[in-house]
């Protein structure tokens, strides 16, 4: 198995705010002395792991008191102790009682929050989002039955309910980490980089008012609602590394899920976008170029060849053959990074979307 494989994809977005940052002006970057367009690697993996792709190939993440038979996904959340609470709670038990069982089986996935006397729920939430698999929501959904019909709260060993995921894709690819319980953390298999702009940026202003329907205009003949968004349009590149091996370790050594998770990765990342105002802009797009190498060597991203600003009037053409250059020239004085390499390249109707899954998966 060559172990690792890289991705570097070339996507333009058209105007957009797919990533806010606090202000809710679309992230930036300051590279090579210019401002750039950024969307987070953090928005990137959420998009991708709740993607359709996803659960298509995967299934839903499984509820409680769902078999989750099949299901590949995990449930990254604070309020599992809510739901627990809201099932026993459902199915008869005692308030009080059903409290106490939450409590006892969300707190050993961390450290809960404090509890407000004057909040229901309260002191049922994690203080961190926890990363849950799929054998764990099973653990969780097999003991809560018992205390139902016992009427009572789970025994200490009852509540040792932490699992090694072997089944959760997104948590093999994504890593999660346990604060309280680090003998349970699994390291990432996935590197995302931040994506970046390719040229200078501008974000703009977009002023807009909204019309209120029931306004006959006798009286005021204003807009019922002045508003202002912000946004911007690049060509964005993309880099990812994944560690075959350590993906198939952290999957169980099941080699067929292994290579299912990589073709859903590089369909995920080539064709799904964050929803960041999806709804104000349509801002959906599909990689235009994708190069995709697999080898031993150590990996390396590519770009440097974005440092100078891309200032053409055809800037994806021109990112395009400034990363195959840039390649090359990497390649001239460190030697092949690289013992395969498959590209799809939308501009010239070159490669396709199947024969990169089968390049990432193949050995």
């Amino acid at each position: 198995m060559n172990r690792f494989l890289q991705l570097h994809l070339l996507t333009h977005y058209g105007p957009s705010n797919l990533n806010r940052d606090d202000s809710g002006r679309p992230k930036t970057v300051v590279m090579g002395g210019t401002p750039r367009l950024r969307v987070s690697s953090q928005s990137l993996k959420r998009a991708w792991r709740t993607s359709d792709v996803f659960a298509a190939a995967f299934g839903r993440p499984a509820g409680l008191g769902e078999t989750g038979e099949g299901t590949h996904l995990g449930t990254r959340t604070k309020r599992m102790g809510v739901e627990i609470y809201d099932t026993l709670l459902g199915a008869g038990l005692a308030e009080k009682l059903a409290q106490e069982c939450a409590a006892s089986i969300a707190g050993r996935f961390g450290k809960l929050k404090k509890a407000d006397a004057e909040k229901a729920r309260s002191g049922l939430e994690i203080e961190q989002l926890a990363h849950f698999s799929p054998e764990e929501r099973q653990a969780i959904t097999d003991l809560l039955p018992r205390l139902i019909t016992e009427k009572r709260a789970p025994t200490e060993a009852e509540t040792a309910l932490l699992r090694q995921p072997r089944a959760a894709v997104d948590i093999a690819l994504f890593g999660r980490m346990l604060a309280d319980s680090p003998a349970y953390n699994i390291e990432a298999a996935a590197q995302v980089a931040h994506a970046v702009a390719v040229h200078r940026c501008t974000i703009e202003d977009d002023y807009f008012t909204a019309v209120d329907d029931l306004n006959r205009h006798d009286e005021d003949a204003g807009a019922g609602h002045v508003g202002e968004a912000e946004f911007g349009a690049a060509v964005f590149y993309l880099y990812l590394c994944v560690d075959r091996e350590l993906l198939c370790e952290n999957l169980g050594g099941d080699r067929a899920l292994t290579d299912r998770a990589l073709a859903a990765l590089v369909e995920a990342a080539t064709k799904v976008a964050p929803t960041g105002k999806q709804n104000s802009f349509a801002s959906r797009a599909r990689a235009s170029y994708a190069l995709l190498e697999k080898g031993d060597e150590q990996p390396r991203q590519l770009s440097v060849a974005f440092l100078k600003p891309v200032s053409g009037s055809d800037p994806l053409a021109d990112a395009i053959d400034l990363l195959r250059a840039t390649r090359a020239k990497m390649d001239q004085v460190y030697g092949p990074c690289a013992a395969a390499v498959a590209e799809l390249d939308a501009l010239a109707g070159t490669g396709n979307l199947a024969e990169l899954q089968a390049f990432a998966a193949g050995d």
